[in-house]
């Protein structure tokens, strides 16, 4: 997409189109704008300027300005094939496909020698569900790449081309089944061309169908051609490499092809940045700090800000991650929700504080927002309830999966019809569980905020449902700007969003008490029970617990990220290690996989008077292994003010009992819910030296502790909160009171 394509001689708005052509190769979309407002002024029928206006308001996301750009340039020349082209693109980008496919119709009447236009309307009819004739659409633009049959190399690059963007498409609506065939013939195009496709083009195609086989659960077939793909030498595509191979969970691979390509490419900085990113996701955060500093030894690094701040926040200093963040969002907003996330970390901040910080960052989202009565929707009485589940996290290890699951499986669907809008990039055996479960699936990764916010309308959804809160591959914005007529979130993020139009969240009476209302900006839905239910779907062996356990040194033990291992954290578990001699204390967390966490935390509880001969440090394994290890653990616990969530759960069922101290707000109070759930209030403490007294205590009669250890699973599946048909049932009467209120 390049207005530069032609420079025009002297006339009236020749200079300033030409100067509009300059700022556009150079990247500067509102300066090329300006000109090309120019040149349309001095001569408004000089239709490359009309389309270099739309093509940088399209850049811009002003849509409605540039479908009118659009039209100015229809106006002047009815048959422009570029102008019919891109206003099909974006009236897909919009949502509005019907339009989009009117777009390229024209486009293909203009010039039915073109491919482009033929892919658009097969990528369209694909997603509007006209699968018969997207196919014909997709033959079509293979007969055009290859114009008069001819299969001279750039006729071959087309139609390998076509193959290979027809299969993004098809990735793109979740349809791994239909692109690897596409798939299958790029490659078969690209042996074809010869020379003409090098290993890197080949390691492109072997990529998307490695991410398309391991979405058909194909994984030995994908990793054969995944590693196949490693045998490139482009730094993009190398890089791109690397970033799908974390997605699928393999990150020792990621990482060897991130390392080959700085080996590669030693004087890029992209290259350097790339593998500091990846070394920071995988915890390795001493590495990544020092990859990052060679990488700005060669030049400025955009983002080095951001990673330091999640560096900072990866190892325990919540107040450095929220300063850097907050920073970063005063000109940056994406950068807002990282700063919110920092600030349920700080050992300094209050309920109150926390609660004003998220109105400060979120409030702008909600202007020019859609009215909630604007949205039309038939009685409930008589028909189910629509509830659409906006999320990114239907995957393996992740806690939003554990806990959703078992209710996908228990939804009742005489009350409920289920839509999930899927926005992730990971996929494995429990995405596919997850879509089995779901009665509609919507593979949503790649719609934007409009296109997504107009396919839940279509779907005439009553309450959607958000998984993520300020989490990763959030939609807070689509929430912001009102997708649906009552809108809840729930689950991922443990507290108020602070977002406008987000109507619910949901909790119970002990993480949102009613007094704490005007710390939400939702209204509150208390369930009767515990706000999550754990129920793992996994038959995880329950210790054996036997009499020699009482005799070995006490172990105290948490399994918690290292953010939530703040400073009063590590603090207050010294102290309870002072005040229990011989006691041990085993820290396991993805982090301690990399020798400098384990010799900074070390360090850090030295200074506390903590010998390091009492620590044990524990690095990442598979959850099934993660669950067996509770067994070295005889008490849990807690950090504050970030309580665990999904690792008190787990810590619990496997029979390991958590002291907690009952804070300020949802995401100090969630250990003190599980507590009081599991019929076990006294393990609760009302403040730091109430929770010292209670691990002196519990930790002198290891009689008592064993007994409680072994019946520990059988006491919580007796108990309401543990019992996921009851949790299912009232979250249904949850959405249909909700929407019956709004």
């Amino acid at each position: 997409m390049n207005p530069a394509a032609v420079a025009l001689a002297p006339s009236p708005g020749s200079a300033a189109f030409n100067a509009g052509n300059n700022a556009w190769r150079e990247h500067h979309a509102e300066v090329a704008l300006a000109h090309y407002v120019g040149a349309c002024t001095l001569d408004p029928v000089l239709v490359h300027a009309h389309l270099g206006r739309a093509r940088c308001l399209v850049k811009l996301q002003r849509w409605m300005d540039a479908r009118e750009a659009f039209a100015d340039v229809l106006r002047l020349d009815t048959s422009h094939y570029s102008a019919w082209l891109e206003a099909g693109h974006l009236c897909r980008q919009m949502g509005e496909l019907q339009q989009a496919a009117g777009a390229y119709q024209r486009a293909i009447d203009a010039a039915p020698a073109r491919y482009e236009a033929y892919l658009g309307m097969a990528r369209v009819l694909e997603q509007i569900g006209q699968l018969t004739l997207g196919a014909a659409a997709y033959e079509q633009a293979q007969r055009a790449a290859l114009g008069d049959g001819s299969t001279d190399a750039a006729a071959l690059q087309r139609l390998r081309e076509v193959h290979q963007l027809m299969a993004r498409y098809r990735l793109e609506r979740g349809a791994p089944e239909a692109a690897v065939p596409s798939l299958r013939a790029a490659l078969v195009t690209a042996e074809r061309e010869g020379e003409g496709a090098g290993e890197d083009v080949r390691a492109e195609i072997r990529m998307d169908l490695g991410d398309a086989l391991l979405r058909l659960g194909q994984r030995d077939a994908a990793l054969q051609v995944l590693t196949l793909a490693s045998a490139a030498t482009a730094e993009a595509t190398l890089s791109r490499l690397g970033a799908l191979s974390f997605r699928f969970n393999l990150w020792q691979e990621g990482l060897a092809v991130l390392r080959r390509n700085v080996a590669l490419h030693p004087t890029s900085v992209q290259a350097r940045w790339n593998l500091a990113h990846m070394l920071a996701e995988c915890w390795h955060m001493e590495e990544a700090e020092q990859v990052l500093q060679q990488a700005e030894a060669l030049g400025p690094v955009s983002g080095a800000t951001a990673m330091r701040a999640s560096v900072a926040g990866r190892q325990g200093d919540a107040q450095t991650a929220l300063r850097l963040y907050r920073e970063l969002a005063e000109h940056d907003a994406s950068y807002a929700s990282s700063a919110a996330m920092s600030s349920l970390y700080s050992d300094r901040l209050g309920a109150r504080e926390v609660a004003e910080l998220h109105h400060q960052l979120f409030a702008p989202l909600g202007q020019g927002a859609r009215a909630r009565e604007s949205f039309k929707r038939l009685a409930l009485s008589g028909r189910r309830l629509r509830l659409g589940v906006v999320s990114a996290d239907f995957h393996h290890q992740h806690p939003v999966n554990l806990f959703m699951q078992p209710m996908l499986r228990e939804w009742d669907r005489t009350r409920i019809e289920l839509f999930v809008y899927f926005t992730g990039v990971s996929h494995d055996e429990q995405t596919q569980l997850a879509r089995q479960r779901a009665e509609h699936w919507v593979e949503a990764t790649a719609l934007n905020d409009a296109q997504l916010a107009k396919r839940i309308d279509a779907d005439a959804i009553d309450v959607l449902l958000d998984l993520a809160g300020h989490t990763g591959q959030q939609r807070m914005r689509l929430f912001a700007q009102r997708a649906a007529p009552v809108q809840v979130t729930y689950l991922g993020y443990p507290g108020s969003t602070g977002v406008p139009n987000m109507d619910w969240m949901i909790g119970d009476a002990v993480v949102t008490p009613e007094p704490d209302d005007a710390l939400c900006s939702e209204r509150v839905w208390r369930l009767p029970g515990l706000v999550f239910c754990y129920a793992p779907e996994v038959d995880y062996p329950y210790p054996a617990y036997d009499d020699v356990l009482a005799q070995r040194p006490l172990t105290f033990g948490s399994f918690n990220n290292v953010p939530k291992l703040t400073q009063r954290t590590l603090t207050l578990w010294a102290r309870v290690l002072l005040a229990v001699p011989g006691s041990r204390l085993l820290l396991k967390a993805p982090s301690f996989s990399d020798a400098g966490a384990v010799r900074l935390f070390g360090e850090r509880l030295l200074k506390l008077g903590v010998d390091p001969a009492r620590l044990e440090f524990r690095g990442p394994t598979g959850l099934t292994d993660m669950m067996a290890e509770y067994a070295d653990v005889d008490i849990a616990l807690d950090p504050v003010p970030y309580n665990g969530g999904t690792t008190s759960l787990q810590a619990l069922w496997m029979g390991v009992p958590v002291i907690t101290l009952e804070g300020e707000h949802f995401v100090s109070r969630m250990g003190a819910s599980f507590m009081r759930a599991a019929h076990l209030p006294d393990w609760v403490a009302s403040d730091d030296e109430h929770y010292l007294h209670i691990a002196v205590r519990m930790a002198a009669d290891r009689t008592a502790l064993l007994q409680l250890k072994r019946g520990l699973r059988a006491q919580l599946q007796a108990r309401p909160g543990w019992d996921p048909v009851a949790h299912t049932r009232a979250m249904e009467d949850a959405f249909c009171q909700m929407a019956s209120s709004r």
